[in-house]
């Protein structure tokens, strides 16, 4: 499984990003939280601002079209996007995630 975020500038525009992944069954989940400040270089000057960070679930099969669908869609010039791959997953969060994002239940590896 994988763990993928960005940040938005709105409320709405994270749920409209989670509802995208989740309507196109690209991650078994997506969990908004805000707002949080960010700090950051941007065209040389230091901002500072407020975003909503939208965290998906992804099976490794759907990350790369998530990715794509995501970054097609997201408001940024520059968007974040950061997806790691978890270390352990429960067997049966696992195997929901994989039923959630219409694919064939994966093995008992935890691992993936």
């Amino acid at each position: 499984m994988w763990i993928a975020w960005t940040t938005v500038r709105s409320r709405s525009d994270a749920e409209q990003l989670a509802r995208l992944a989740l309507e196109h069954r690209l991650a078994a989940c997506a969990q908004v939280d805000g707002p949080v400040t960010s700090f950051y270089w941007w065209q040389g000057k230091l901002e500072r601002s407020e975003e909503w960070r939208i965290m998906f679930k992804a099976v490794p099969d759907q990350l790369s079209l998530l990715e794509s669908r995501i970054l097609a869609s997201h408001p940024y010039e520059t968007p974040e996007w950061i997806a790691v791959r978890a270390e352990h997953v429960g067997e049966k969060y696992l195997n929901w995630a994989f039923e959630s994002s219409s694919l064939d239940l994966f093995s008992n590896d935890t691992n993936a």
